[in-house]
């Protein structure tokens, strides 16, 4: 266990909203007394990339089950059939959050959006950041008078819009893109 006693659980209110191995894979954590970065040295994977995985807002590979699995010691077969299937993403909160350090990152996104995008914009021209091509690391900083600061990573694949409109029309491209009504 990593040297602090601070350990991420699952709010119950949540359940409802989560993929069923969510629970087993907390419940499980929580008895071994394991963080993320715990989990993640484990599995070979970034501590944010395994608490996607934990609500399953990730898919995990046969290698990531049978780590968790060897790990946790919940049963192999039963993840496996569950978490390597498609995640269905997005689903976990309300929009807006409410939860208050979910509802600051929302902020920092309604706040500084605009910014973030005219920033990117003039370093890699029009486009977009890929939030599949994706990761995201979460760092604490202390100053000189010790005060703690949250440092957030984001590393997204850049995605120039004109290759994105070329590769839209290509005849079969705009299924993948179509709203859910068609």
């Amino acid at each position: 266990m990593s040297d602090t006693n601070r350990l991420a659980t699952l709010d119950l209110s949540m359940v409802s909203r989560l993929p069923p191995y969510s629970q087993a894979l907390f419940a499980a954590k929580t008895t071994k007394n394991l963080t993320f970065a715990d989990i993640a040295s484990h599995i070979g994977r970034d501590e944010v990339a395994v608490a996607a995985l934990f609500y399953g807002q990730a898919q995990a590979s046969a290698d990531d089950v049978a780590k968790l699995s060897e790990l946790l010691q919940v049963p192999r077969e039963a993840l496996a059939a569950q978490m390597m299937g498609f995640p269905d993403r997005g689903r976990a909160g309300p929009m807006p959050p409410v939860e208050p350090l979910i509802y600051r990152l929302y902020e920092i996104v309604q706040n500084y959006g605009y910014s973030f995008k005219a920033v990117l914009n003039e370093k890699f021209g029009d486009g977009i950041m890929s939030a599949i091509n994706f990761s995201a690391k979460v760092e604490k900083e202390e100053d000189d008078k010790g005060d703690a600061y949250a440092v957030i990573t984001l590393r997204g694949k850049w995605y120039v819009f004109l290759l994105l409109f070329l590769f839209l029309r290509l005849p079969w491209a705009h299924h993948c893109f179509s709203p859910a009504s068609e």
